[in-house]
């Protein structure tokens, strides 16, 4: 049985759940221990079945959890060298990282993982790839830019969780300072919707099952605007749901 769900997407915290029968991980733990908890016991995952984390990059709505969470149930986190020590640097007891190397696979239970490079403003951002025997996701948020290598590694795809942050026009009319729209809209930010359409469109293939779209700004997007624009994008009938931030998404399971 496979099980992709995102328990929260968003500034106020991320964290995602991929598990097979004998192997149940996290993407990011940017909420609390507690409420990891409740929204794992809701898609039937008990907490302390979760036997490993995988870090995107260290800013706080990815790894505000990561240390309890880690720590109490004595799992690894995995993340790349640069990833956890800045994470380190933030936490009274380390947990047990284990150092990936950015652009290369690795294998963990029943999973081949691949951690691939993104534009963002940390210090060596990924997304990554996960294959399940024939089954392949891609989860891909919290970058600025769509690169020839993000491309490359979200082709055949089963299912994907893609950034739709911000509609730009929104972005311009916010009373936010000049200095944080110009960041989201710059290259080490995060994706438009248009970005995302764009993306989603070029990588669509027939059997792109479903795909989530990601880290919605609550100020400078809405969920029925961004499923328009990308379903106004792709060449064909897509199924498309949104990964919410307060609320458990809609659960991907197979047999």
């Amino acid at each position: 049985m496979f099980k992709f769900c995102p328990l929260a997407s968003g500034s106020k915290g991320n964290a995602i759940y991929v598990g097979t029968g004998e192997t149940k991980l996290l993407i990011d733990a940017g909420i609390s221990f507690k409420a990891l908890g409740e929204k794992l016991g809701e898609i039937d995952v008990d907490i302390g079945e979760i036997d490993a984390i995988l870090v995107t990059h260290e800013h706080g709505d990815h790894i505000r959890g990561l240390e309890k969470t880690a720590n109490k149930l004595g799992i690894p986190v995995f993340a790349n060298s640069e990833t956890a020590k800045a994470a380190i640097g933030e936490m009274r007891e380390r947990p047990r990282f284990k150092i990936f190397s950015t652009g290369e696979a690795f294998e963990y239970g029943e999973m081949e993982i691949h951690p691939f490079s993104v534009q963002h403003d940390t210090l060596d951002p990924v997304a990554f790839t996960i294959r399940f025997g024939e089954i392949k996701i891609g989860v891909c948020a919290d970058l600025g830019f769509v690169t020839t290598l993000v491309r490359a590694h979200l082709l055949e795809c089963d299912y994907l969780y893609i950034e739709a942050n911000h509609e730009p026009s929104m972005v311009y009319a916010c009373n936010r300072p000049m200095v944080y729209k110009q960041r989201v809209l710059g290259r080490q930010g995060h994706l438009s919707n248009d970005a995302c359409a764009d993306l989603v469109r070029e990588i669509d293939h027939e059997g792109l099952k479903h795909v989530y779209l990601a880290h919605l700004s609550s100020e400078c997007n809405n969920p029925e605007l961004a499923v328009k624009r990308v379903k106004e994008r792709a060449g064909r009938e897509i199924s498309v749901s949104i990964a919410y931030q307060e609320k458990v998404s809609q659960i991907i399971t197979e047999s």
